[in-house]
């Protein structure tokens, strides 16, 4: 396999803490009903822009979700940095597939500021050639457009590429963009789930992306 393309949240990082507490905090501030922890990991693999209306039951367009957003966004970075942990693992497989000549990308339903921010403050940025956050696709996950857009501008061959999430909609994405797909167990809220979309491999630990051919 030539090229890794990885999501974030649950995947290299262990940050569903992190979401829970920001989300959390928004609603409540924003006198919503809040999402219970369930919910929450369950819509994960989502941007806020797609979870957060269907939780407040309101229009996607209603300028109060704009503020809710910004107050996560500004919460999340508040504690982020306490509550968000690299996979036991992860680095090491990360600096055993970049010594043997993988190409690593990121595809994210962060933002890619505060994706590369988080990147950089856990250690690991340097082992990606790239990022794709949300702010940079025009549908989000689980749409391809995150994947097609570093298959066009690195000329990717996509036979020889695997997107590794723990979620069903980086599979659902990487099915639709013609990727291979790896289920990324250790960090999966719903396991069967995740067996369900039928990915390519499913890895129990990190360790295992370094047996993938």
């Amino acid at each position: 396999m030539e090229t890794f393309l990885f999501d974030f949240d649950n995947t290299l990082a262990d940050s569903g803490e992190t979401s829970i507490m920001a989300v959390q905090k928004v609603f409540a501030d924003a006198h919503k009903p809040v999402p219970s922890r369930e919910m929450i990991f369950s819509d994960m693999g989502l941007p806020i822009e797609t979870s957060f209306p269907v939780w407040a039951g309101l229009d996607s367009q209603d300028i109060f979700l704009q503020q809710m957003y910004a107050e996560f966004r500004a919460y999340y970075s508040e504690i982020e940095g306490a509550n968000t942990r690299l996979f036991p693992g992860i680095q090491a497989a990360l600096e055993g597939l970049k010594n043997n000549g993988h190409k690593l990308y990121v595809v994210s339903s962060k933002s890619s500021g505060p994706l590369a921010r988080n990147l950089d403050n856990l250690g690991i940025g340097q082992y990606f050639t790239d990022l794709v956050g949300s702010d940079l696709v025009e549908n989000f996950k689980p749409a391809p457009d995150g994947i097609l857009q570093l298959v066009e501008k690195y000329r990717l061959n996509k036979e020889q590429a695997v997107m590794v999430g723990d979620a069903i909609f980086d599979l659902q994405m990487g099915h639709a963009a013609g990727v291979k797909t790896a289920g990324a167990g250790w960090g999966a809220f719903d396991l069967e789930a995740l067996k369900a979309q039928k990915p390519t491999y499913l890895l129990d630990e990190p360790a295992q992306l370094l047996e993938i051919k």
